[in-house]
């Protein structure tokens, strides 16, 4: 989905589809949910990421009408949804388990939905075809759930969620129980079938990989609170926090202190012994004030000698290598015994590579790379 032409976050005239009013959800003394308030809009595919125990359950839980918010409210198309029955909210939730009926045939499983709420037969049959169609499952129709494979029945609970056209879609680590190839392919087929129905799609993850493929938007939380919402390359490239930028893909974090150089350039004084790094940052810091620096792997360059014109350069040696096929990370030792992770393209054959385990070698990067965080 492309961000620039699909960004109804941005615009103050669009109306949230669901609004979460400083809800707080307790469970006797355990505060499951903080004072957390949030905008989903229509037609986003939103995703709730976090570790366990970080509360997503429980707000998806909130928003299928299992759990009633302790305090605050939830809105869905500006109604205050907490009295609404689970039954009678146009919200349908996708489980992990995907809960099929064995005994019914892929097609009976669909209809099943559409046949207790008395649709007339002829509307039934064609939206039951419509969700084959859309899931690519029409030559299973007649087999039972165990008579395909986990990605067929994913879909097929997929379809049956989709059947009686609910406005917002829960979906529960839907991809959970599937091995990693089956599921990059499927988180684009989700994708697709979000887009064709534009039905609203919020899933609860805590695969990093997954929420960064799929989502509109990410909600990264810890214990209860929201840390950071936004789309996927603001939380990748400019993280609020070291919880968010350690959170989402490799990082290295190295501690120090600030001292502003010019309106936006910091100078970090961080180790012993070790050149002061530069940093270029919109956050005002005041002198000597304790900062983290993250830059990602990749933002590192690794070299023989001593670039010539680095801004930031330091002197280690190799002490580890991870080759991952596409990419090789350095783990680099300094002098102080801090580990810093370089990340290259394996564009040549394995034999020509560069370097190998002791070797001497710099590190450096820009002034823009690292994302300068408070304390």
């Amino acid at each position: 989905m492309n961000a620039t032409i699909f960004a109804p976050w941005d615009d103050p005239q669009a109306k949230p589809l669901i609004q979460f009013r400083n809800v707080t959800k307790r469970f006797g003394v355990f505060t499951a949910i903080d004072d957390l308030s949030l905008d989903i809009y229509e037609r986003e595919f939103f995703a709730l990421l976090g570790p366990s125990g970080c509360g997503k359950t429980t707000m998806m839980r909130m928003l299928a009408g299992f759990e009633t918010p302790t305090e605050g409210h939830i809105l869905l198309g500006g109604q205050d949804i907490d009295p609404i029955p689970p039954n009678k909210r146009a919200v349908n939730m996708m489980f992990q388990s995907y809960a099929l009926f064995p005994h019914l045939s892929i097609w009976d499983n669909i209809a099943f939905g559409l046949r207790r709420d008395n649709m007339p037969k002829p509307d039934l049959e064609a939206r039951v075809e419509e969700m084959l169609r859309l899931t690519r499952l029409e030559q299973f129709a007649r087999r039972k759930p165990h008579q395909i494979s986990g990605g067929q029945r994913q879909r097929v609970a997929l379809a049956r969620s989709l059947a009686k056209a609910p406005k917002l879609l829960l979906l529960d680590e839907p991809l959970g129980a599937l091995d990693k190839k089956l599921r990059q392919d499927t988180q684009f087929e989700l994708m697709d079938i979000q887009e064709k129905t534009g039905t609203t799609f919020v899933i609860v993850t805590h695969d990093q990989e997954e929420a960064m493929t799929v989502a509109s938007r990410v909600a990264v939380m810890d214990q209860g609170r929201l840390m950071q919402v936004a789309t996927p390359d603001r939380i990748y490239e400019t993280p609020n926090s070291v919880y968010v930028a350690d959170f989402i893909g490799d990082v290295n974090i190295i501690e120090g202190r600030a001292t502003a150089r010019t309106e936006e350039s910091y100078q970090i004084d961080w180790a012993e012994g070790q050149p002061p790094l530069t940093a270029k940052s919109t956050t005002a810091l005041a002198t000597g004030q304790g900062c983290h620096l993250a830059i990602r792997p990749e933002k590192v360059t690794i070299s023989a000698e001593r670039p010539a014109d680095a801004i930031n350069a330091i002197q280690g040696e190799v002490h580890d290598i991870a080759y991952l096929g596409n990419l090789s990370t350095y783990h680099v030792k300094l002098a102080n015994g801090t580990i810093i992770k370089a990340q290259t393209a394996n564009t040549r054959r394995i034999s020509r590579r560069s370097f190998t385990w002791e070797d001497p070698v710099w590190l450096s990067w820009t002034a823009t790379a690292a994302v300068l965080l408070e304390h």
